[in-house]
């Protein structure tokens, strides 16, 4: 017989809250929220299981309460939507394309400040921006990327759409270098001929050991800030393994030396807290490789970080 969880009327859950339990608070939201699972996986580079990533987080939602005391943001203030995975495993990247995209652009057109792409690996990143570009009526050259990864993601596209080109297609596709900011690279995790392309291409490179040697929410903001001067809406792609390995086994491309969880939740409650930021994604997470829950749980927690910022953006633009 199982035992079921220890419920408090006083200590609301994460996965109620997304689960629409606190529609009467929504009713008078500050905020509104879209989530949307994309368990894309048959572009991935490293064979795996990151397409179990969107209903593992979903379920470990049942670990966190809806409140964060230190912002004092409560969720159920926050309205949120999340209609279930999109049925993406067996699909290609490019048969993933056109369904994400248009997920994306619906979630925001209908009233979403911002949406948060659950993958599923790197792929999803090109149709998220799309996604974001259709929902405002802009063309790519108004639009910005920023990426907390270990990997340029710069790879040739000469064989298809994989996990490990989404920045590059996104270049051809006439998303602009100089729209782009990339941070947390890894030393030997990247080739000298990728980096190239990024120089090339006027990509603003930020290392793990620039972010050792500076404050890491500076450059972060400092990036927004250059980019918001620029475009009209900005998406945030959070590869979970710019983690350190230590904090992330269940990310097949994580290193030693990269982000903490304390830092990954920050940069998401910032990107969360900046109006023209519309939407990011969670990728790169395989649950069946996880130990002890580690990786799916700072990526639940990246997801309320978000989620808290968004709540409160009225609040610090005030």
């Amino acid at each position: 017989m199982s035992q079921q969880p220890f419920e408090d009327p006083f200590w609301p859950r994460a996965s109620a809250w997304l689960a629409g339990e606190f529609a009467e608070q929504s009713e008078t939201a500050q905020a509104r929220l879209a989530i949307v699972g994309a368990p894309v996986r048959r572009g991935s580079i490293t064979p795996g299981r990151c397409d179990l990533t969107p209903q593992a987080v979903r379920a470990l939602l049942r670990k966190f309460s809806c409140y964060d005391l230190e912002t004092a943001a409560d969720l159920r203030r926050l309205a949120v939507t999340d209609p279930g995975d999109l049925p993406l495993a067996e699909a290609t990247l490019a048969e993933a394309f056109a369904p994400l995209r248009d997920e994306t652009a619906r979630a925001l057109k209908t009233g979403a400040d911002a949406i948060v792409i659950i993958g599923g690996d790197n792929g999803v990143t090109r149709p998220g921006v799309h996604g974001m570009a259709e929902a405002y009526g802009l063309p790519l050259t108004a639009c910005g990327l920023i990426t907390l990864d270990a990997h340029f993601d710069l790879r040739d596209l000469g064989q298809g759409l994989t996990n490990g080109n989404p920045v590059r297609a996104l270049l051809a596709d006439g998303l602009p270098g100089s729209h782009i900011a990339q941070i947390g690279l890894q030393p030997f995790a990247n080739s000298q001929a990728y980096h190239a392309v990024a120089m090339e291409n006027g990509i603003k490179v930020i290392s793990m050991s620039q972010i050792r040697q500076g404050d890491f929410a500076s450059l972060l903001g400092e990036a927004l800030q250059q980019l918001s001067a620029r475009v009209e809406a900005i998406y945030v792609d959070f590869d979970i393994d710019v983690l350190d390995r230590s904090f992330a086994p269940a990310c097949p491309g994580s290193r030693p030396g990269g982000l903490t969880p304390w830092e990954l939740k920050r940069a998401a409650y910032l990107c969360g807290t900046h109006p023209k930021v519309k939407a990011i994604d969670l990728v790169e997470v395989d649950p069946s490789q996880d130990v002890a829950d580690t990786t799916v749980m700072t990526t639940a927690a990246t997801l309320l970080a978000f989620a808290a910022g968004v709540l409160n953006r009225e609040r610090v633009r005030q």
